[in-house]
């Protein structure tokens, strides 16, 4: 048996609203027959009838009575429905759904959410920072829509677009004897060592560099100290527990603050960043829009960088 369309049910409530079907038809901008029929349909998908015709005008069976406010409602939720999805579509609503590096909100979010926020301002935001790597595992499994990850990652069901932005690994320390030239993988080894992402150590990119690094020049990178954030490990460098590996836009947000210096390694350790979706995942508008401002922002941080990360 044939389900009430909600056309169907649309030319019930005007049937009953305006008391004949040519009036009915009238609102509705449709022949009458076309209206009728439609009633009649209505009436065979329920096994009722829901008019008693008299020679004036149409009266409500029980049925009927029964079936208003059910009929006004389902076409309520239809019309909310219609009006949620139009303020998703407009960015009048819905959620920002996005991961980032733990580290991002040093030079970037910042100023990305508050943009975002006065652009949109009925737009929710949901912005988890975490290690790239758990960030991968949130789009994959859907918990996020998209994210912004330090490259490699494991791309199993993920869409990993080209970098959008280049920074170096930077070592940072408190005393100015160990900062006179660029560091080798050597003197990394016997340097007072203090290291993030503590948690994620196996798939780090950084850590998983420097190990590489290290056992083929047949050394080892021994820490004093492991913590989880890039600014943890700089503000203990700062009180001179050690010195520590960041990459040089955190370094370069924070260093002035905490008295401190840099320099590079040799050779370079350079690090790629990269837009993650899951693949065949729709984008909601809010997450699409989201990540164009993020780009925007990141093309100026390129621009404004005092030193080549592109």
């Amino acid at each position: 048996m044939a389900k009430p369309t909600l056309q169907q049910l649309r030319y019930f409530l005007s049937a009953a609203r305006h008391k004949t079907l040519s009036a009915a038809a009238e609102a509705e901008h449709i022949a009458q027959p076309s209206l009728s029929e439609q009633i009649r349909r209505l009436e065979g998908s329920l096994g009722v009838s829901l008019f008693t015709r008299t020679n004036r005008e149409l009266q409500l069976t029980e049925a009927a009575r029964l079936l208003l406010p059910l009929a006004e409602r389902a076409l309520a939720e239809v019309d909310n429905l219609a009006e949620a999805v139009r303020e998703v579509r407009t960015l009048q609503g819905g959620t920002v759904s996005f991961g980032t590096f733990n580290s991002a909100h040093l030079y970037l979010l910042t100023g990305l959410i508050r943009d975002f926020h006065w652009q949109y301002p009925k737009v929710k935001i949901r912005v988890v920072g975490l290690n790239s790597s758990e960030v991968a595992d949130a789009v994959r499994s859907g918990e996020l829509e998209a994210g912004l990850v330090q490259l490699p990652v494991d791309d199993r069901g993920l869409s990993i677009g080209h970098p959008v932005l280049k920074d170096e690994v930077v070592y940072v320390s408190a005393e100015p004897k160990r900062l006179q030239r660029p560091i080798t993988i050597e003197e990394l080894a016997v340097a007072p060592l203090i290291l993030s992402e503590a948690r994620w150590s196996d798939s780090d990119p950084l850590r998983k560099v420097m190990t590489e690094r290290a056992q083929h020049a047949g050394v080892t990178l021994d820490p004093v100290a492991e913590v989880e954030f890039q600014t943890h490990a700089l503000e203990l460098a700062a009180q001179g527990v050690g010195d520590s590996l960041v990459s040089y836009h955190v370094a370069k947000s924070m260093l002035e603050t905490h008295g401190m210096g840099y320099v590079p390694l040799e050779p370079p350790v350079d690090e790629y960043f990269a837009f993650i979706t899951r693949q065949n995942g729709a984008l909601s508008p809010a997450t699409k829009e989201f990540m164009k401002h993020a780009n925007r922002h990141i093309s100026l941080l390129r621009a404004t960088s005092g030193r080549e990360h592109q």
